[in-house]
């Protein structure tokens, strides 16, 4: 069975490639995505469709920070929310914004593999030390700050927090259409997730 690891290479965080849709062609795109702006988001960034031109945003794109990461949508396409892991958490407010007074009926979650976020604990050392030196941070602040914030940010597997996300946004927003992702850091292609 083919693999594709997710942060730290460990058992633990590894998933199966029967996880994720491969979309080359139109037709790949699930059928209730299809002709949608989520349909559309995955073959723009798949290079399967050639730019159209909008004049107002269709979508809104919850994605990691990430620097490996871009996106290539038309102008005007998106509101793209970044944040750790593509952890939407804290962004309710900015959602609710895109929704009532950007009007979009659709939002797509998008996880990467390789995230940072992914076993959090593993990087305590380097985060402190980093903050320590880098940032001019005494030693404990930067310890406390980290073991205080690291159970909001650490998302554990990046396929399973996504389908997390998915299910907590179609909760609090039940006429919005949502998808989960998962960014492809080797070809920098979208892939669905099997829900």
């Amino acid at each position: 069975m083919e693999f594709l690891t997710l942060g730290i290479v460990s058992a633990k965080f590894s998933f199966s490639m029967d996880r994720l849709i491969e979309i080359n062609s139109s037709a790949d795109v699930p059928i209730k995505y299809q002709g949608t702006p989520i349909g559309l988001l995955v073959e723009y960034q798949n290079h399967i469709r050639s730019h159209d031109a909008y004049a107002s945003a269709q979508i809104l794109v919850g994605m990691c920070m990430d620097n490996r990461k871009a996106l290539d949508v038309p102008e005007n396409f998106a509101y793209i929310l970044r944040t750790g892991g593509a952890n939407m958490r804290a962004s309710g407010f900015k959602i609710s914004y895109a929704i009532a007074v950007g009007g979009v009926r659709h939002i797509v979650i998008a996880g990467h593999n390789h995230c940072g976020m992914v076993n959090l604990m593993e990087r305590k050392e380097v985060f402190i030390t980093g903050l320590v030196e880098g940032a001019g941070w005494e030693r404990e602040k930067a310890e406390n700050h980290f073991l205080n914030l690291v159970p909001m940010f650490e998302i554990g597997n990046a396929i399973d927090f996504v389908l997390s996300e998915v299910r907590r946004l179609r909760g609090e927003y039940p006429k919005i259409m949502i998808a989960p992702l998962l960014y492809r850091i080797e070809d920098n292609h979208l892939c669905f997730i099997r829900e």
